[in-house]
Parts: C-alpha cells; structure tokens; sequence
C-alpha cells in the first residue's frame, strides 16, 4: 500500500491546516478556512473522506461547511461531548476510541486543559500526532476552560507517545515559545542549552520562511518547559509567566 503522506496549509495569521492523504483520498484536520483546503485537494485530484476537529474554536472549525458543500459524503469526527459547539459532526469520539481511515486505525486522546473537550489524534502504525492547541512545539495552549491539573495530565500523556512520534500543532508559535522559554529557564537547568540550540535553529528556519512543525515527542520532552513541568502547581506558574509575557 502506497505511505501515507502528512501536509500541511498555511492559513490566516499562524494557523497550520493539516492535509493526510493516501492512494487518491484524503482527511483534513482542523480546517479554519475552506478555500485553500479546496484548491490543494482538487489541484492534486484527491477526494475528501473525512474531517478531523480537535476543539470548537473557529480557527479550527470555520472551513468545515464549505469542504462539506464541496465533498457532502466527507465523515466529520469531533468530540460527542462538543456537539452543541461541532453541530455538523457526523461521528461523535471520545478517549479510547480507535477509527480506520486512510487504511490506518486512528486513536482518540481526551486532552482538556484549552477547551473542556479537547481531543487529540494519534496515528500510531505512522507515527502522527494531530494536537491542535494542546501541545504546541515549545509551548501549551491557553487555560480558556480548564485547569493546570488538566493540562498538566493531557501533556505527561502525550510525553508518553513514542519518543519518534510527529508532533503536528496547528499553530506556528515555535520561535515565541522558545524565545519565552529561554528567557525564563534557570541557567543550571538541564534543558537550558538545548532550548538555545533549538531556538537558534527555529529563528534560521523561519528566516528562511520554512515551517517549524511538525516537532517530535522526543524534542518536546527536552525542550518544552510545559512538558518538563513537574507538578500542575509549576505549569500553572509557567503558564500565568507566558501569558504576560510580550508576544
């Protein structure tokens, strides 16, 4: 069977939309908008079978009736618990539950601590991740309607994928999150070179106009403070520090 392939769209101010795609059909994930989702998939001739949602906010649900007015037979997988929020989803998830598209199971992961019914995407036979705003390369989303506890245990389970597993965040915050990050880290931390030589080479790729995602597991567990946290009581304490910190 042909590999499967994993893309991504750059849309809006910094908002990636992902594009897997295998023998001729392909799944979106968290499409903000519908149009250059339309065009990349016509101009490579594939046929939508599915839309992934991670959370209600519209930057990753806005593209949604649009890609269905074009492909009407697309599945729309969102969380059950944010129907009232993802009318339009054809198949409510939730953790622990396993699809097969694209001939690949794909794992839903409960991952609240942004929204309340956050979920995440795990392709485990490829190695992809699709978090949206939970993990970010660097970084965490925003308490908008959980705690630091429930962040706190969404990411110690995502750190616990395979170290190789491709981390792919629908937002390119990489250089910001390490900026924060390498001016907050205590010199004799572990990771406080590794963040340096990370945001080095985050700063060159994005001169180069290059994207920083997808990231790794691996690279997360080395350099991503939120991550590293040891107790929801330090990641609340990293999170009230990046929130007022100058984007």
């Amino acid at each position: 069977m042909q590999q499967l392939s994993v893309g991504l769209i750059p849309v809006l101010r910094d908002n990636y939309i992902f594009l897997m795609q295998r023998q001729g059909q392909a799944v979106v994930v968290d499409p903000a908008v519908a149009e250059p989702v339309i065009a990349a998939l016509e101009q490579q001739g594939l046929e939508l079978v599915a839309i992934l949602q991670t959370h209600h906010h519209s930057d990753h649900i806005g593209g949604t009736p649009g890609l269905l007015a074009r492909w009407p037979k697309a599945a729309v997988l969102a969380s059950r618990d944010d129907l009232l929020r993802i009318p339009l989803q054809t198949m409510g998830v939730g953790d622990g539950d396993s699809v097969e598209l694209l001939g690949e199971q794909v794992q839903v992961i409960a991952v609240p601590g942004h929204t309340r019914a956050h979920i995440a995407y795990y392709l485990p036979a490829s190695g992809h991740l699709f978090c949206g705003d939970t993990l970010f390369a660097g970084g965490c989303g925003r308490l908008f309607e959980g705690s630091a506890a429930d962040m706190h245990v969404s990411l110690q389970r995502l750190a616990q994928l395979p170290a190789a597993t491709k981390v792919w965040c629908a937002h390119e915050y990489t250089q910001a999150n390490l900026g924060w990050a390498a001016a907050v880290v205590a010199a004799s931390d572990p990771c406080a070179g590794a963040i340096e030589a990370r945001l080095a080479a985050v700063g060159a790729a994005r001169a180069r106009g290059e994207a920083t995602i997808p990231s790794s597991v691996e690279l997360e567990r080395a350099t991503n403070l939120f991550v590293r946290a040891s107790s929801p009581e330090q990641l609340a304490e990293l999170r009230l520090s990046k929130d007022h910190w100058p984007s």
